[in-house]
């Protein structure tokens, strides 16, 4: 297997402030990795810093052959963050959402209707506005639109969080199936039971120091504070920002979107 996560003395920074500081990671294709850490430990800065939403300012950070120090933002094309926002339109239904993600990732239709069918989304929930969704309505369309994409990489914060039992399992078998198909995905959760029986390694974050009682297969990461949650809607979503431009602001959006 290649390494497809190549971390050596990393520091991330964001607003002048070191989030992470000089980590070393090293990731094999087809690895579905674990990473543990209490609250604050970590974890979701170091997700953020392998989509190359969070700047390096030394060491070395390769993410499937895409050198962060380079550049951050050519790696965004290869992995998808999942995260406790969805990055969906609340004022489009589930269907034009997930059409528009199949176009401006330019994939065919046959992805759109593969990801209804894995993801089971009923018509009737096709045609309902994201506004009006439960958690897990938003969650399971979330996933839906990460299948859409050609994605070689999944990152998962809480992937579990909103869902009941039966969603539980199909997000297991969804990281299952894509591991399978020799992709590697990284899931941050709580749920160390479920997490780890679908995981191959596990890797502990904390804020600032290695917690006693690591085992020797895991491996050991060392974290500063986390930096805040912002909205990264345009980064992700956009692999070609200069053909789709998108706004945050709900009254640049307009209605629906038709791709079909």
């Amino acid at each position: 297997m290649d390494c497809v996560i190549d971390f050596q003395n990393a520091v991330f920074v964001a607003d002048g402030f070191p989030v992470i500081a000089g980590v070393d990671m090293r990731v094999m294709g087809g690895e579905v990795i674990h990473l543990r850490g209490a609250n604050g430990a970590g974890k979701t800065s170091l997700l953020r810093a392998l989509v190359g939403l969070i700047q390096i300012k030394s060491g070395r950070a390769i993410v499937l052959g895409h050198d962060l120090a380079d550049d951050r933002f050519s790696v965004r094309k290869d992995v998808g963050l999942l995260g406790h926002r969805t990055f969906l339109y609340d004022d489009l239904t589930v269907l034009d959402n997930l059409r528009f993600v199949q176009k401006i990732a330019r994939q065919p239709k046959t992805s759109l209707e593969r990801s209804l069918d894995k993801v089971h989304i009923t018509s009737r929930l096709l045609s309902t506005r994201v506004s009006q969704l439960s958690t897990g309505q938003r969650k399971k369309t979330a996933l839906a639109a990460l299948l859409i994409r050609d994605y070689k990489m999944w990152l998962l914060d809480e992937p579990h969080a909103g869902l009941d039992e039966s969603g539980r399992i199909l997000v297991d078998q969804l990281i299952l199936d894509f591991q399978s198909t020799k992709g590697t995905v990284i899931i941050a959760s709580h749920e160390l039971d479920r997490a780890m029986s679908i995981s191959t390694r596990s890797m502990v974050i904390s804020g600032g120091s290695i917690p006693a009682g690591v085992t020797r297969d895991e491996a050991k990461i060392v974290l500063a504070a986390p930096v805040d949650e912002v909205d990264c809607r345009y980064d992700i979503l956009t692999a070609d920002t200069d053909s789709y431009p998108l706004s945050s602001n709900k009254s640049d959006r307009g209605g629906s979107v038709d791709v079909a």
